[in-house]
């Protein structure tokens, strides 16, 4: 789906954000991106879909160069972008509107569009809101508007820069379950920029940046047993996963690639059987 070569970026007059990043992401997958402030993550995002583009190396979508401006369009409609703050993307004053903004000023025909909304609500969840104003929504329902309002756009990527990161628990669980949806029902690729570490373990794939580059790249299993050296660079880990390492600290016999509770409990309850039997 998307692939990048020796990519590089830098804000002018700026030291490098991103150094030569080397990256392919498969239809279909779930890669979350997780690094500190200042890592490259939501500036390799914006590479994604050409909202920013590269000082050096390139970035394909589907084959296409994001520098050859005659695939803009066709890469910006492939790869949808929901950023943090939903408030900063809705500009209509009608949900429905909203969702319809995007294929109308693709040229879509109005039959279509009618169809593209009533499915995109319904995909969401939203579909009694539909005449309602944005601005009586929660945060969360806000949220999911603006990933319906992508989704109209049918596009086959859907790039999240920290979407859950002005909501509520309940809130980051809907938009979670929104996501996972998605990718299950309707086959998106789902890149996820997040700094919650509970998101980043419902993923296929984690990445995790530092100083401009890619530090870790695996299964989440692989990428949280690193627990000193993601704690170096300023990350947490899950729960389970801490708990686990100063266990094994301690000298008890528990796996490194621990994530959740479930897991965690499983062991424990193992060992304390083991111990008595």
């Amino acid at each position: 789906m998307i692939r990048t070569e020796r990519l590089t970026f830098a804000y002018a007059g700026d030291a490098d954000i991103l150094h030569e990043i080397n990256l392919k992401i498969e239809k279909g997958s779930f890669t979350a991106v997780l690094g500190r402030n200042g890592s490259g993550k939501s500036t390799l995002a914006r590479l994604f879909n050409a909202i920013l583009l590269p000082s050096g190396g390139v970035v394909y979508v589907k084959g296409m160069n994001t520098r050859d401006e005659s695939h803009i369009l066709d890469i910006r409609s492939d790869v949808g972008m929901v950023f943090q703050n939903p408030d900063n993307q809705i500009v209509a004053a009608v949900v429905e509107d909203e969702i319809a903004f995007a294929p109308e000023n693709l040229g879509v025909e109005p039959r279509e569009i009618r169809r593209r909304v009533d499915e995109c609500l319904r995909t969401v969840g939203m579909e009694e809101y539909a005449k309602s104003s944005p601005s009586d929504l929660s945060g969360g329902q806000k949220q999911k508007i603006a990933v319906a309002s992508v989704l109209a756009m049918e596009p086959e990527c859907i790039v999240l820069d920290e979407p859950t990161a002005m909501l509520d628990p309940k809130g980051r669980a809907e938009i979670m379950e929104t996501i996972k949806m998605l990718r299950r029902e309707k086959g998106i690729t789902i890149i996820l920029i997040t700094h919650y570490m509970d998101e980043a373990v419902q993923a296929d794939r984690t990445i995790v940046t530092d100083g401009g580059k890619i530090i870790f790249d695996g299964t989440p299993k692989e990428v949280f047993k690193n627990v000193e050296r993601l704690k170096e660079i300023g990350l947490d880990v899950p729960q389970a996963a801490e708990l686990a390492y100063e266990l094994r600290k301690s000298g008890v016999d528990i796996p490194p690639d621990i994530l959740d509770v479930d897991e965690c409990v499983a062991c424990l309850t193992g060992l304390l059987g083991g111990l008595h039997d």
